[in-house]
């Protein structure tokens, strides 16, 4: 798995920061091209390594390469949707005077060597909170969205070409320390054309650390964040003390220092330490959305196995239980109501799958992996 990651970084290196590729050590067999193939599209990176394969001559006709081209068509099928979606949408919410913010992958995508590269599988907007219904509605009316479920922080949506969106009405992510800062998201917004906004570059940085390590500690976050990072720090521009400042205040400055450093192991030329050594086995194992082993070998550290596992899951917390209960947003006093009616999910085949899953992975996990996992959390400071 090591080996392949590194080719796989490699590659990814060469095709999207520029890196010299040492094609001396990229002569593969069939059974590592496979495995190459396996852990890139478990990250959602087959299309760029693919790409990168392809235009070095280092794949033969066969299987293989159908299946990395497959992906590649796949990756400009997807980012000529999301564009031509976020066009629309970006001319009905300025038709309706409605301030919005594009998120993510919708501008990051800017600061690669073709946007296609940057894939995401939804377009994310954010709107104030006070406008969320008023831009929904108008959104199905004049471009035939439907409504999916609204959640925590968006109302999610799909157009008639299958195109997902999360209309946003905060970046909040339930947690306490990122989320002291995420709340003022709009006081870091300006006016960029019309009435779409953008975040000043410092800000927009930040979101991606904190969006980061949200999903770093539920089970992983993939490398595609990596690469974000990577080219941002070196082509967007930004003031380093204001950045810091922000990191310092929310507590994640040592993740975020440690994520650059990563990433300059894996697309520049820095060197590995015993952080970035750790974090790597953990985002690698981990796929583009993390996985049980991973998230439960976070949760070890404050739930303290199975029984703790499930009493922390018997009452859940204000902010998350609104993840599952929107309404109950402003009326803690019905917080009791809504804890006895999750319970009654459990009967839900897919909920009990779920619990039975993460259970399963507790019990899996072995005690190295265990301490691996709580020395990285301190070295990060997500303790």
């Amino acid at each position: 798995m090591e080996n392949t990651a590194r080719i796989m970084t490699d590659l990814i290196a060469s095709e999207v920061c520029g890196k010299a590729l040492d094609r001396s050590e990229l002569k593969l067999s069939d059974e590592e091209l496979r495995s190459l193939y396996k852990l890139s599209k478990s990250h959602d990176l087959a299309h760029i390594v693919g790409n990168a394969l392809v235009k070095n001559d280092l794949i033969a006709d066969g299987d293989i390469k159908d299946q990395f081209k497959n992906q590649i068509m796949v990756s400009f099928y997807r980012y000529g949707r999301m564009n031509y979606e976020l066009n629309r949408l970006k001319k009905v919410l300025n038709e309706a005077k409605i301030p919005y913010v594009p998120l993510k992958g919708a501008l990051i995508r800017d600061y690669y060597p073709e946007p296609w590269m940057r894939t995401s599988c939804d377009i994310d907007i954010l709107v104030h909170e006070e406008q969320v219904g008023n831009a929904a509605r108008i959104i199905v009316d004049k471009l035939g969205y439907t409504c999916d479920k609204n959640s925590y922080h968006d109302i999610s949506m799909k157009s008639d070409s299958g195109v997902h969106l999360e209309l946003h009405h905060s970046i909040k992510e339930c947690k306490d320390n990122i989320d002291s800062l995420l709340s003022e998201c709009w006081s870091y917004a300006s006016v960029y054309e019309d009435f779409e906004y953008r975040f000043s570059n410092e800000f927009f940085l930040f979101h991606q650390f904190a969006h980061a390590s949200y999903h770093f500690l539920g089970g992983g976050c993939g490398v595609r964040p990596f690469i974000d990072i990577f080219l941002l720090e070196r082509k967007l521009g930004f003031d380093r003390e204001a950045l810091d400042d922000m990191l310092e205040k929310t507590g994640i400055k040592k993740f975020a220092y440690a994520a650059s450093d990563l990433s300059a192991v894996w697309f520049g030329d820095g060197s590995y330490n015993n952080v970035t050594r750790h974090m790597e086995r953990f985002v690698i194992s981990g796929g583009v959305y993390g996985n049980a082993d991973n998230s439960m070998a976070v949760s070890q550290q404050t739930e303290k196995g199975r029984i703790g596992y499930v009493l922390h899951r018997i009452w859940l917390p204000y902010e998350m239980l609104c993840t599952v209960y929107p309404r109950l947003r402003g009326r803690r006093i019905l917080q009791p109501l809504y804890e006895v009616k999750r319970w009654f999910r459990i009967f839900d085949p897919k909920a009990r799958k779920r619990k039975s899953r993460d259970l399963s992975a507790i019990g899996r996990l072995q005690t190295e992996k265990k301490e691996e996992v709580n020395r990285m959390l301190k070295e990060l400071g997500l303790m």
